[in-house]
């Protein structure tokens, strides 16, 4: 009797070794994800990335949620969020007024906030991850003003510009830096500037409304890929899709994407407007284990201009 107790303590021993040996569970961290929609090409590629980058890391859950381009349902979904107390939140807000205060009760609860691509109004993140707008938008009227100078043999024309959400950075930023290059030569007119959300089909709406009304036009340049092919879509309908050139933002990859468009002749050229996942999840991962680590408040990422000279390239890649 004697040797099997002895016998069990030196197995329970040698358990308890083994277990010493593993060392601590490693920490589980949970991340949430407040997407403004998932219907745009552009943020459900988002998605995929991100679901892709943070499946690497098993020490991560991630969860995604769709605010479907509704300020109410987001800010409830953030404060959701909040209340499961995540060990960082990533937000690409849809409005930038509507979500600064509840992220700032992010922020107040001690949870580390990385604001994706879209601003907010006040600083209420940790860091702010994004490309440059501004500069889409001049890099845009540049090559507008280039196109109709070969056209015409001066900077002149007729531009429609169909516009993404109001009131939201990408749209106003894009917007005012085309408009700044234009306002350098009176004789490039914007004629029609309708408002399509962002979504191709509005777009085709918008854009036949306005070839009903307008009987020249030089330039479409759409606030993304998807309303500038909308815009085309709704001219070949008509018949005049070679009346004009269509001019995109977003660039995204695949056969759907911007860079083929501009392959396949569609779009004259469109700009790589970063998904800007791969910086935020590598921000993420550095807040998550290591405490010291103090990020930039904010991190930019630069745009490309895709046009038939470097499309394939940048497809291939």
């Amino acid at each position: 009797m004697v040797h099997k107790c002895a016998g069990a303590a030196l197995v329970a021993a040698a358990a308890l070794a083994i277990a010493g040996c593993s060392g601590p569970a490693k920490k589980q961290f949970f991340v949430a994800f407040s997407q403004a929609n998932n219907a745009e090409p552009y943020r459900a590629a988002q998605n995929e990335l991100m679901t892709q980058l943070f499946a690497r890391q098993p020490d991560v859950k991630l969860v995604i949620s769709d605010a479907q381009q509704d300020n109410s349902r987001q800010v409830a979904q953030v404060e959701t969020f909040i209340r499961q107390k995540p060990d960082l939140l990533i937000v690409a807000p849809n409005e930038r007024a509507a979500l600064t205060a509840v992220m700032g009760q992010a922020m107040d609860a001690k949870i580390p906030v990385i604001c994706l691509e879209r601003d907010i109004l006040q600083p209420n993140y940790t860091s702010y991850v994004h490309s440059d707008n501004l500069t889409i938008g001049h890099m845009a009227g540049e090559f507008i003003v280039e196109q109709l100078q070969k056209k015409y043999g001066a900077p002149r024309g007729n531009v429609v510009a169909i516009r993404g959400l109001l009131g939201v950075e990408g749209e106003i930023n894009r917007d005012k830096g085309a408009r700044e290059v234009f306002a350098k030569y009176p004789d490039i007119k914007i004629i029609a500037d309708p408002v399509a959300d962002w979504i191709q089909a509005k777009a085709k709406d918008r854009m036949t409304e306005v070839l009903r009304a307008q009987p020249k036009i030089d330039v479409v340049y759409g606030h993304n890929d998807p309303m500038a092919v909308g815009a085309y879509l709704a001219a070949r309908e008509l018949g005049r899709d070679k009346e004009m050139l269509f001019v995109g933002v977003d660039g995204l990859g695949g056969e759907a994407g911007g860079i083929k468009k501009v392959m396949d002749g569609v779009l004259a050229a469109t700009f790589v407007y970063p998904l800007c996942v791969d910086k935020a999840v590598d921000v993420a991962l550095h807040i998550l284990r290591d405490s010291s680590f103090r990020p930039e408040k904010e991190y930019r990422i630069i745009p490309t201009l895709v046009t038939s000279a470097n499309a394939a390239e940048l497809y291939g890649k």
